[in-house]
């Protein structure tokens, strides 16, 4: 398949030996990769089955803050943000959080604590902005410009920060080259 992507009769075959395997697995993430790739195989990728929109925004409002910025973590772009030191204070004054961001070697650190006062950016928000920017109902620049969000220091570093976050598309292929 990799060989040749549009020979259907490798195509084909793979997608029955990967039914068979699917069949006969006992572990239900293993099943569903299984299965997966022979749908792929057969149908394509199409398009990703659930509304990011309304979904996105059911569990980003459900999710703690801390986790999300611990998922956060996993969108960083090391290139992006090779030879980067910064630390900004996200305020989350409706929820009375406070999360501690910092970027070295090109990894985040998250941590529930008290601002720092060298933080590059102090951010204040409310979670349910958050919740939109981080869903793509709104905009970083439009909450800036409603007055929702509140910076102290450096914007620069704000801007920096999201500009070093990945976004992924859900729709990958499995098996596919």
């Amino acid at each position: 398949v990799f060989a040749e992507p549009g020979n259907e009769s490798a195509r084909s075959l793979l997608a029955d030996t990967y039914d068979q395997l699917g069949y006969r697995a006992e572990s239900g993430p293993w099943r569903d990769f299984y299965l997966s790739g022979a749908k792929e195989l057969r149908q394509g990728i199409g398009e990703f089955p659930i509304d990011q929109g309304s979904a996105g925004t059911e569990v980003v409002s459900a999710m703690p803050t801390g986790l999300f910025f611990d998922a956060l973590a996993v969108r960083m772009n090391g290139p992006k943000a090779e030879g980067k030191h910064t630390l900004i204070n996200f305020v989350f004054e409706d929820i009375g959080e406070t999360h501690v961001v910092e970027i070295e070697n090109s990894v985040l650190h998250h941590r529930l604590a008290e601002p720092r006062e060298d933080a590059d950016a102090t951010m204040k928000i409310d979670r349910a902005s958050w919740d939109e920017i981080v869903t793509g109902r709104a905009t970083f620049q439009q909450k800036l410009l409603s007055g929702a969000i509140d910076i102290d220091g450096s914007r620069l570093a704000l801007i920096g920060f999201f500009a070093s976050l990945d976004a992924f598309d859900p729709a990958f292929d499995i098996v596919t080259p």
